[in-house]
């Protein structure tokens, strides 16, 4: 491996927390997270969710199914997002990971062969428990085909080296033979398959690590007069090709991480709004588009003038026009490049702007008061109370998407995305595991009545993020059996009874913050930590007699057998 490739992987492990792994492993992990972060640029992720290296792997060592741009770990999840659009935009991303410094033939034609076989509907190889979770998810897409917008799934295929891809003619056939296999099963509206090197490798994470950035021509403006707050301000108009010049990456696919994700998903075409704007654009009077639609708005950390009319604008966001950017992006090739875009753009860094742009921008059609949730008092104060915390037991809670993930100083693995935090706060003190995954959105809905409301105790929050922070940790470390991933959140609450078994005060009580300096102080001795998760995992797998299906474990009659061991377990420790 040379320099630069080993040195950007020693620079993930201790990111990611991942040091305790062999070396094979590292890479498969560096590189599952490079080729996917490509893609997925919504909620922090942890490798660990799509790794699928190991005995039973089919050859493949990552997958990762996204679904409306957000990851899918397991088959529960599809039930939002079917709820939310109606619609299912897919793509599924592979991975094969050699550390080797060439590019093997027969690795490349297995693992060709084992992501063919993982749509086939009676395999030929053996499959693991990730395998299997994988081939889950995608069988329940599958029987939701009429769902597929706007067409079937993508399939992407990554097969990373730390060697130099030459085009050898023998590869070139194999990989060729991959896509036509692919092809021919005719569930895919396009399949690509990248072979990674070291240099393009290098390239991938850099981009990882970097702000999104553009150059364009923007000759049709005017700028604002001065605003407090805003370092300067422009209205006006832009040809589609320019526009696209903003929103489209190196290989012409548009940047998912340029909207925010918990405000407006793209809706695709069940909209009836999102039909109109189609037509319009692409009729014999797209010249009434420039007054007929209300634009883009552009937020940016940094605008500066290069030249004239040309401008570099960095770490920039649509706050509002996703619809309006999704449906000019799916048309570009057949609209007219010189269609004239309304676009608004602000420069600032104060978060009061940002914040009152996003809510004002986006009121003009329905959003769901909890999809703001990350603008409001109480998530801001939840972000600061986890910037109070040591060093050492800090953590970071992400109120929206990726505005930790290009800090050096800060490990991924101590990010806290928002709805993991739900789903760790309604396990451990609404005592509501089963309902973290399966029935999310009946616990999204009690957001700002039972928990995340205003004038509650901001300690059970932190206590439940880095209850689950240490329970990845001993995931992560095999310290726990993987199988018992599939009741993780009812280990949450099991830790919660072992390590204060007296009776929860209310939400808002002071008595809460005593009640959690109990657990806290539990959860930051490491090995008392660890002895926790170890007596909290293991009451759940007496709880489950072996069976860890999910129709079994994600259920309330679970839960209730769970908590009544805990009390069984505290009654004898008092003894």
């Amino acid at each position: 491996m040379d320099r630069v490739t080993d040195s950007f992987l020693a620079d993930f492990v201790v990111e990611h927390e991942l040091t305790g792994l062999a070396a094979d492993k590292k890479f498969e992990h560096f590189a599952s997270f490079v080729a996917v972060r490509r893609h997925y640029n919504g909620e922090t992720f942890v490798t660990d969710e799509i790794h699928t290296g190991g005995s039973g792997d089919t050859g493949i060592d990552a997958i990762a199914i996204l679904v409306n741009g957000s990851l899918i770990v397991d088959v529960e999840g599809l039930a939002e997002h079917a709820d939310l659009s109606g619609h299912f935009d897919v793509s599924f991303i592979f991975v094969q990971a050699d550390r080797g410094a060439g590019f093997d033939g027969k690795k490349l034609s297995d693992f060709g062969f084992g992501v063919k076989d993982f749509f086939e509907s009676k395999p030929k190889l053996a499959r693991n428990d990730a395998i299997k979770n994988a081939a889950e998810i995608m069988d329940a897409l599958y029987k939701s085909g009429t769902k597929f917008r706007p067409g079937n799934p993508i399939c992407r295929l990554y097969f990373v080296t730390t060697g130099t891809w030459q085009n050898d003619h023998d590869l070139e056939a194999r990989r060729t033979a991959i896509e036509a296999d692919l092809r021919s099963l005719k569930i895919f509206r396009d399949v690509s398959i990248n072979c990674v090197g070291a240099e393009q490798l290098q390239q991938l994470y850099r981009q990882t690590k970097n702000a999104v950035s553009a150059e364009f021509n923007f000759p049709n403006r005017t700028l604002l007069p001065e605003i407090n707050g805003v370092t300067e301000a422009y209205i006006g108009f832009i040809t589609l090709d320019d526009f696209l010049s903003i929103v489209s990456d190196d290989e012409g696919e548009l940047l998912g991480s340029i909207f925010y994700e918990n405000v407006r998903d793209w809706q695709d075409y069940t909209a009836p709004v999102n039909y109109e704007i189609r037509e319009t654009v692409m009729s014999d009077h797209k010249d009434r588009f420039v007054i007929m639609n209300n634009g883009i708005t552009m937020i940016a950390r940094t605008l500066r003038a290069l030249r004239r009319d040309r401008f570099h604008i960095e770490d920039f966001q649509i706050v509002n026009g996703c619809q309006t950017t999704h449906i000019l992006f799916d048309c570009h090739d057949s609209a007219d490049s010189s269609l004239l875009i309304p676009l608004r753009i602000v420069a600032t860094q104060d978060e009061n702007v940002i914040k009152s742009i996003i809510r004002g921008t986006n009121r003009q059609t329905k959003v769901e008061d909890d999809q703001f949730f990350a603008l409001t008092d109480f998530a801001e104060q939840l972000e600061d109370y986890f910037l109070t915390l040591p060093d050492a037991h800090r953590l970071y809670y992400e109120r929206r998407s990726g505005q930790y993930s290009r800090l050096q100083t800060v490990h991924a693995t101590r990010i806290v995305a928002h709805r993991n935090l739900v789903r760790a706060v309604g396990a451990m003190f609404m005592g509501v595991p089963h309902q973290t995954t399966r029935s999310y959105q009946s616990l999204r809905e009690t957001i700002g009545k039972e928990i995340f409301a205003k004038g509650q105790r901001l300690e059970p929050y932190y206590v439940s993020a880095f209850s689950l922070y240490k329970l990845d940790v001993n995931f992560r470390t095999q310290r726990l059996d993987p199988k018992l991933k599939a009741a993780r959140f009812h280990i949450l609450l099991a830790m919660r009874l072992l390590a204060n078994p007296t009776v929860l005060p209310r939400m808002n009580a002071h008595e809460m913050q005593r009640y959690c300096d109990r657990i806290q102080k539990i959860l930051w001795d490491n090995a008392k930590a660890d002895d926790l998760c170890a007596k909290a995992a293991a009451i759940v797998e007496k709880a489950a007699t072996g069976n860890f299906n999910r129709d079994n474990v994600r259920t309330q009659p679970f839960t209730e057998k769970v908590v009544a061991l805990c009390r069984k377990e505290a009654r004898s420790a008092e003894r």
